[in-house]
């Protein structure tokens, strides 16, 4: 057995896989969908894969893996690391019909239950954001340290909410709970993707340090200027 059979084989346990799929209904269904839709990739049990290729392959395989991972999809979130970032210039605008909300208010306004880290306590401010025809909103976002710490919520079964290109430090696998997350070490565009898929660049801007998870069918993406070790046990503390 090579490295890289070896390597692939202690990679196997990271992954939680599904009973497989029907592929011969999934690629005709696929094939007869609006062509906006195609790009929305459904398989994080490959993306992960690919990802943590990444990590752990030498320089020379790396490069193939990096070449397959240009595009990772997890927790909602989608993440470019194919090429270098750019960086958006302007103030950005708040998310779509971005508004704040009591905390009970925001908790009816979401239909997830919204959970408080027991590390950051009560937060100063809660917002809500991108309302459905049904009045449910997409996205909860509770702020502190004066709003240069975030933390967003929302329902990890819905298509990508954020997009992430990560340069400089990347994009690297972590835990949160015994569950894959990904952490972001350094700051990175990120862009707001609507309803319909479409990325709202006029809400671009620049992130600080980030973590991802998904816990329980909720997505949660924190960012600020933390430390790796802060945010996950920050993530760990969610109530």
């Amino acid at each position: 057995m090579d490295d890289l059979e070896r390597e692939l084989r202690e990679l196997s346990g990271w992954l939680e896989t599904s009973d497989p799929p029907e592929v011969a209904t999934r690629v005709r269904a696929r094939l007869a969908a609006p062509t906006r839709h195609r790009w929305r990739w459904r398989y994080p049990v490959a993306v992960a894969l690919t990802a943590l290729l990444v990590a752990v392959l030498p320089p020379g395989r790396a490069a193939l893996a990096d070449a397959l991972a240009g595009l990772l999809r997890f927790a909602g979130i989608t993440i470019s690391t194919s090429s270098a970032p750019v960086m958006p210039t302007g103030s950005p605008s708040p998310l779509p019909a971005q508004r704040p909300a009591g905390f009970d208010e925001a908790q009816r306004a979401v239909r997830f239950p919204i959970r408080v880290p027991a590390r950051l306590g009560t937060p100063e401010q809660v917002l809500v954001a991108d309302p459905d025809s049904g009045g449910g909103h997409r996205v909860a976002t509770l702020l502190y340290r004066g709003g240069a710490l975030r933390l967003d919520a929302f329902d990890g079964r819905l298509d990508p909410v954020f997009a992430k290109q990560a340069g400089g430090p990347g994009a690297e696998w972590v835990q949160v709970g015994g569950r894959q997350a990904i952490w972001i070490g350094g700051p990175h565009p990120v862009s707001y993707v609507d309803r319909d898929g479409v990325v709202r660049t006029e809400s671009a801007r620049l992130a600080a340090a980030t973590l991802v998870w998904e816990d329980a069918g909720v997505s949660y993406r924190l960012e600020g200027q933390l430390t790796r070790a802060e945010a996950l046990e920050i993530a760990a503390s969610l109530g």
